[in-house]
């Protein structure tokens, strides 16, 4: 006769309240069912509730999980109980930007593919960059206060003109979007190869000549990517760009 397995329970607190639903509460809900857990789902409905379920456990958060009757604490907690990776607000990562290239680089062959019906073209490989610049664009025009602050610490021309920092994006936005449509190159290519070089000039100083370790305002103000290779890439890229541009137009490509 097979021996059956005993359940795993645990005990769960969490906010469910009408106007607010603890998001981590729902994540800890789901983490603890993906290991196997049975959950024992306590709401706390009320304010009063809550304050008073952390009074009583000497605790300053919800959700709070409890296994055998251990409390194992809130979601983060609970992460580093079965192993898990846990996030960082200081940790570096280069996810944004990975996303983002990653996205841009599909994005190209999608465009290439619906006009060319072949994905290995030069202008997949074109549209890539462009795509990239302008997503790029976009992570700072999200929080262009935020951008130009972190781009202060290492770009020359923003460090002599601090408007520029605010005019950047705006300059990356709209040499991409040119490039996209593949016009006006006389406004893309000078302005994509004026901003490359100040911010490739920029980076390789602050980074191989100065070895100042900076977080890189590439993908905007909050980016926890270190300024270094990603940032100088994305300079370089646009100056390729701006340099091609005009040679596949002369050569008719």
């Amino acid at each position: 006769m097979a021996i059956q397995e005993k359940t795993k329970t645990a005990d769960l607190y969490r906010m469910v309240m009408t106007d607010h639903v603890c998001p981590y509460g729902l994540k800890s809900k789901d983490l603890l069912e993906r290991n196997g857990y049975a959950v024992q789902d306590h709401h706390l409905t009320t304010r009063e509730e809550t304050d008073r379920f952390k009074k009583e456990h000497g605790v300053e958060t919800t959700p709070q999980t409890f296994i055998d009757g251990r409390r194992i604490g809130g979601h983060d907690d609970l992460l580093a109980h079965f192993g898990k990776e846990v996030p960082s607000e200081d940790e570096t990562s280069y996810v944004p930007v990975i996303a983002i290239f990653t996205m841009a680089l599909l994005m190209g062959l999608a465009v290439s593919w619906y006009m060319f019906g072949n994905i290995f073209t030069f202008r997949a490989f074109e549209w890539f960059i462009a795509f990239a610049m302008t997503l790029l664009a976009v992570q700072k025009l999200q929080d262009i206060e935020g951008f130009s602050t972190m781009f202060l610490n290492y770009d020359l021309l923003a460090q002599r003109w601090v408007r520029y920092g605010y005019v950047y994006p705006f300059g990356e936005a709209l040499a991409g979007i040119l490039m996209i449509a593949g016009a006006l190159m006389w406004v893309a290519v000078p302005v994509a190869l004026f901003i490359g070089t100040i911010g490739a000039i920029s980076v390789f100083k602050a980074v191989y000549i100065d070895k100042r370790e900076l977080k890189c305002a590439c993908v905007g103000g909050s980016s926890r990517v270190p300024l270094g290779f990603v940032s100088l890439t994305e300079n370089l890229m646009m100056i390729a760009m701006a340099l091609w541009m005009p040679f596949r137009m002369d050569a008719g490509m």
